[in-house]
């Protein structure tokens, strides 16, 4: 069993993969809380002895179909929700990556609703997440 996601005792570490392709990015609609319903990349957490870049590429692949030569490491995201109380809801520690597809077909899978591809200016008509928009305009490839 995994790290407790809601009320957690400590933060806990994933991993985000923004896969390109071409002039396009890879956004899933999220399956699952936090950020149900939302855009995002794909991502998930570490696992025990997992490598981060090992984790980014497994969860490309369990989320798209697609596997992904990972590249570097873009930046650190902390996601920390609180709830109405003022207490700690989530908090995750996310190392985002930029990845490239090598092979397989774009699927939606295990934790994702819906995957599309966009391209940068197409951002802004979907509905991501706060810290994806967060993150992406700390890079400069979210659409001033």
């Amino acid at each position: 069993m995994g790290p407790k996601r809601e009320y957690p005792d400590r933060p806990i570490i994933g991993v985000g993969v923004l896969i390109k392709k071409d002039d396009k990015y890879l956004l899933i609609q999220r399956a699952a809380n936090p950020d149900k319903g939302l855009w995002s990349v794909p991502g998930g957490l570490i696992e025990v002895g997992e490598r981060a870049a090992d984790a980014a590429k497994r969860e490309a692949l369990e989320e798209t179909g697609l596997v992904v030569e990972i590249g570097e490491r873009l930046g650190v995201v902390d996601k920390i929700e609180y709830d109405e109380t003022g207490e700690v809801l989530y908090h995750f520690i996310i190392m985002q990556y930029l990845a490239t597809p090598l092979s397989g077909v774009m699927t939606p899978m295990d934790d994702a609703l819906d995957a599309v591809w966009v391209t940068r200016e197409q951002f802004k008509e979907y509905n991501i997440t706060g810290s994806l928009k967060d993150f992406l305009l700390d890079i400069g490839l979210y659409p001033c």
